[in-house]
């Protein structure tokens, strides 16, 4: 019986003592954390990267739609003429819309997927750059740890987002 109780007492003891030293050692740690979603909306990189993307998908973009107001020339001319042409013309015209209709679903699928890859890897660039200013700032500033999202409650001072974005501007 008395060997039980001493298997019980030295975990336990071991945990309290584990406790205490883990609650000494966080009296020390200086903790911030940072806003990941704010950073992202008002890091003038952010707004960079909409504007490079524009450029470069707006040709492609450009042609979407003059190919969409073809379609929709095309519709309202069936409409229109539907009426004077013999079945086999207006299937013949309403399998060309289609056809058409199918294309540029095609090409806008490709579009939207090209734009989801470039817009993946600017932002891993600039998730690159905002990693780098965040240890930097940390370090500078004597924090343990910086959290990134996740906080249930913290007070202002230990936010550093704006510090972060101002680090992004320079």
């Amino acid at each position: 019986m008395e060997i039980t109780l001493k298997k019980l007492t030295l975990p336990t003891l071991a945990v309290s003592l584990l406790f205490m030293m883990s609650s000494a050692m966080a009296a020390d740690t200086k903790i911030a954390f940072v806003q990941a979603d704010k950073i992202l909306q008002n890091a003038p990189q952010t707004a960079e990267i909409g504007k490079k993307l524009e450029k470069e998908f707006s040709p492609r973009t450009a042609i979407l739609e003059k190919q969409q107001k073809l379609i929709e020339a095309q519709t309202a001319a069936l409409d229109k003429d539907g009426l004077t042409l013999s079945e086999a013309d207006r299937n013949k015209k309403i399998r060309e819309i289609n056809d058409l209709k199918i294309e540029f679903e095609r090409k806008q699928r490709e579009v939207n997927e090209d734009l989801n890859i470039r817009k993946n890897e600017e932002l891993a660039g600039l998730q690159e750059r905002i990693n780098k200013a965040i240890n930097t700032i940390a370090e500078a500033s004597g924090y343990d740890v910086v959290l990134f999202n996740g906080v249930a409650y913290s007070s202002k001072r230990a936010d550093i987002t704006d510090i972060v974005i101002k680090a992004l501007a320079k």
